[in-house]
C-alpha cells in the first residue's frame, strides 16, 4: 500500500462537553470564555481537545501537555493558525542525557463547518484538512464568484442546477485543504487556484501568481463524512520557489492515492473516552 499517510478525526459539535476544558491552556480558556457564540464556543473546544489528545498519542504526551501555539502573523494575537510549539530540548523534567527526542516532522489541520470537526495529522510534510456542512439554503452563485476562476465558473454552469453545489464544494473543499496546507489559508485568492474537476482524481492545475513559494508536490484526497458532507486533505512537500517544478500532486478521490492514504477515526469516541 503507497501514499503519504495521514490519520485524521471526525467529531462533533454535541462531543463539547465540560470535562474536556482541562486540555486547554490558558489562552485558549480566555478565548474559550470570551466566545459568545455557544456554536463556535463548543467547536472551539472540540477542536482543541481532539487535536490534543491525538497529538498526545502519537507524540508519547500527556494531551494536556501538548503545546498548540497561535500566533496572527498580522497583529500577534493569540488567534493565528494553529501549530505545534515543542520545546527545543525534549521534555520537560527529564535530564537532558535521556530525554527523547519529539518527532518534529508531525504537522496537524484542524477544520470545522457547522456541527462538523475534523483533525488531520501526518509526518513528513504539511498538512491541510477542509469539510463543508452541505445544505440546501447555500448560496452557490455568491460563493462561486468569489471562490472559482473563470474556466471552473464555465464547467460549474455547464452543469443541470442540482448538480451545481456538491460540484462547488468538491472543488471549494480541495481549494481550502491546499491553501491550509501550505499556511497561507484566505490570504491567496481562491480565484488564482485551480484544482481538477469534481470526478477527476485531485490535483492543483494551477498556482496563484502572488505565491512566493509553492511545494514542489502537492498530493490531495477527497472524503466524504456522514454520507453527505464533502471533505479533502492536502499534503505539501518539500517548497520550491515559484516557477521551479510543476508543484502537482494527484489522488484516486476515495482516500488513497499516489501520495496521499487516509485512515479515519472516530473522533467522538476519542472525546467520549477522555476521563480527565
Amino acid at each position: 500500500m503507497t501514499g503519504h499517510p495521514v490519520q485524521v478525526w471526525w467529531a462533533r459539535l454535541e462531543d463539547a462537553r465540560t470535562g474536556l476544558r482541562a486540555l486547554l491552556d490558558p489562552v485558549e480558556r480566555v478565548r474559550y470564555e470570551s466566545t459568545v457564540d455557544p456554536a463556535g464556543r463548543g467547536r472551539f473546544l472540540v477542536g482543541c481537545a481532539l487535536s490534543r489528545l491525538a497529538l498526545g498519542e502519537l507524540l508519547g504526551l500527556p494531551p494536556a501537555d501538548v503545546p498548540l501555539r497561535r500566533v496572527c502573523p498580522r497583529c500577534g494575537g493569540p488567534h493565528g493558525k494553529v501549530h505545534l510549539a515543542l520545546p527545543p530540548d525534549g521534555p520537560a523534567g527529564i535530564p537532558a542525557g535521556t530525554r527523547p527526542a519529539y518527532d518534529r516532522s508531525v504537522t496537524f489541520s484542524v477544520t470545522h463547518s457547522g456541527a462538523l470537526v475534523g483533525v488531520a495529522v501526518c509526518r513528513g510534510g504539511e498538512v491541510g484538512l477542509d469539510v463543508e456542512e452541505s445544505h440546501a439554503d447555500m448560496d452557490v452563485d455568491s460563493a462561486a464568484r468569489v471562490a472559482l476562476s473563470d474556466a471552473e465558473l464555465a464547467a460549474l454552469y455547464a452543469r443541470p442546477a442540482a448538480e451545481r453545489q456538491p460540484a462547488f464544494l468538491r472543488t471549494w473543499t480541495r481549494k481550502e485543504a491546499v491553501l491550509k496546507a501550505l499556511g497561507v489559508g484566505l490570504g491567496v485568492p481562491l480565484r488564482e487556484l485551480e484544482v481538477s474537476g469534481p470526478e477527476q482524481p485531485p490535483a492543483v492545475l494551477a498556482w496563484p501568481v502572488r505565491l512566493a513559494t509553492r511545494p514542489h508536490t502537492t498530493s490531495m484526497a477527497d472524503m466524504v463524512v456522514d454520507g453527505m458532507h464533502p471533505a479533502a486533505v492536502a499534503v505539501a512537500l518539500a517548497g520550491a520557489e515559484a516557477g521551479d517544478g510543476d508543484g502537482n500532486g494527484n489522488g484516486d478521490g476515495q482516500g488513497e492515492a499516489d501520495g496521499v492514504r487516509v485512515t479515519v477515526h472516530d473522533g467522538s469516541g476519542t472525546l467520549a473516552a477522555y476521563d480527565g
